[in-house]
């Protein structure tokens, strides 16, 4: 009993600890952006990179780096998974354009991995009310939902659906009694299958929205076919599982067969 009370405060001065040295960074990161002209600089560019929606500015902007191109892209990736819910498929197909489909696939899908563990960890050190600062505390509720419904399976379905921000998933995920490595798993299960798609196709983009989009389509109607397959899976065993088999061992017959229940005494 003892040692597991001093394992439990072992843990919470751990956590304290890290909550410290996360806020630090923080801190020190607003403030350089506040008051290092060059770093403001930096971040205001890489958002209107992403407002921009166009492939080919990021694609430039990655190849800009010569031999660091893929430690940039890497970065950037993880930038993304922080300042959600920015759109992380532009840095796909900029990796596929600039890399190949397949070595892109890889950088795209390592560099996300590696972004939802930052959101993750981020949520389990600093809490709820950290979070909503970061993400506003709508769109975390809007996730909420999707775990109540789906537990575990949160993280594959939601994955899944390209109109669900999954960096609100990995935040909302690490304020949730789930363990790391079953979080991670289902991360990189769920979102290999679009990273090769959007990957397969970024390699065959020229660039513009118009671009973009169709990818997008493509992507969706993969994606909305395995969710109804999922869903149509969920309702036959909700069915399966509904049937009620009374004590005497046979289920109960069904309306309309001619067959009358035995009339118990009185």
């Amino acid at each position: 009993m003892e040692k597991s009370a001093a394992v439990q405060a072992e843990n919470k001065q751990a956590r304290r600890r890290w909550r410290w040295i996360v806020l630090a960074v923080l801190v020190l990161g607003v403030a350089a952006y506040l008051l290092v002209p060059a770093f403001n600089s930096l971040i205001n560019r890489l958002l209107i990179l992403f407002s921009a929606m166009n492939v080919d500015t990021i694609v430039g902007f990655i190849r800009s780096f010569g031999m660091w191109a893929m430690v940039v892209s890497f970065l950037l990736m993880m930038f993304q998974s922080l300042i959600a819910p920015l759109p992380a498929f532009l840095i796909t197909f900029a990796n596929a354009a600039v890399f190949g489909w397949w070595q892109g696939a890889i950088l795209s899908w390592s560099s996300a991995m590696a972004g939802a563990a930052l959101c993750f960890f981020i949520a389990r050190v600093l809490g709820r009310d950290a979070v909503e600062r970061l993400t506003g505390r709508g769109a975390l509720r809007s996730v909420d939902q999707f775990f109540l419904r789906y537990g575990k399976n949160t993280i594959l379905i939601c994955r899944l659906l390209p109109f669900v921000s999954f960096d609100y998933v990995s935040y909302a995920a690490g304020l949730t009694p789930m363990g790391f490595w079953g979080f991670f798993l289902a991360t990189g299960l769920g979102q290999l299958p679009a990273t090769i798609v959007y990957s397969y196709v970024g390699g065959m983009l020229t660039g513009g929205v118009r671009y973009v989009m169709l990818a997008i389509l493509i992507a969706s109607a993969l994606a909305a076919l395995v969710w109804m397959l999922k869903k149509i899976y969920n309702e036959r065993h909700r069915r399966d599982a509904a049937v009620v088999i009374p004590p005497g061992g046979a289920a109960d017959a069904p309306c309309g067969s001619g067959e009358r229940a035995p009339e118990q005494a009185p």
